[in-house]
């Protein structure tokens, strides 16, 4: 059974267009301001995931909470042999396949709807991509374990949301009007769930500036 909140995946569902906008240069200037400014973590974390995973030649990349698919055309463009993407909400799926379709990519890619840990077997994976996800997960342990098994000892890219003295409260205000929980950490709740999942912390490096993630890489 799964224990991400299935709440967070009929959100992105309906929000996937709207939040795809975020990326290839698809927003008005004014839009592109804000968000540097008030999304930096967004884009810090996807350049810190991939200099911290290196060299993905020949290798399988699993992407839980793939979104539309922006790092599976990154990790393909990077020389990945095939990528799997884990994500549950439809339109995101859609919009990843339409992405790496028009990038090349057709064949090289698989998309699974649902919510991770799924209740059906897929390939194992070299390394993991997991951003925007721990957001919206009840036991992170278990979310955790899980993840280390469908691996073959690489690592794992993970975002953990941080609190903020000003924006956690505004964010967690939004999130309950939507009906989505959201569930957020400091360094030393990030150390334990590591610990108890039976993981080992190789980075654990908070997004500085307006950014509310740590980026962590795990084994």
């Amino acid at each position: 059974m799964s224990n991400t909140d299935e709440r967070a995946g009929r959100f992105f569902h309906g929000f996937a267009d709207t939040f795809d906008s975020l990326y290839d240069g698809r927003r008005g200037p004014v839009w592109r301001l804000l968000d540097s400014t008030f999304r930096r973590d967004i884009v810090e974390r996807f350049r810190l995931t991939f200099d911290r995973l290196g060299d993905l030649t020949n290798k399988t990349v699993l992407d839980v909470g793939c979104g539309s698919g922006v790092y599976m055309r990154e990790a393909l463009a990077r020389g990945a042999a095939r990528v799997i993407g884990v994500d549950a909400a439809p339109r995101m799926l859609e919009l990843a396949g339409e992405r790496l379709d028009a990038a090349g990519h057709k064949g090289r890619y698989e998309l699974v709807a649902g919510n991770f840990p799924l209740g059906k077997p897929i390939d194992r994976a070299d390394c993991a991509i997991v951003m925007g996800v721990m957001d919206y997960v009840a036991e992170p342990v278990p979310f955790l374990r899980a993840l280390a098994a469908q691996l073959s000892g690489g690592p794992a890219a993970i975002s953990f949301p941080s609190r903020h003295w000003l924006r956690s409260p505004i964010r967690e205000a939004r999130y309950r009007m939507r009906n989505c929980p959201i569930y957020l950490y400091e360094r030393g709740d990030i150390e334990r769930v590591l610990k108890d999942a039976g993981v080992t912390a190789v980075h654990i490096e908070k997004i500085r500036g307006a950014g509310q993630d740590f980026h962590v890489v795990c084994r």
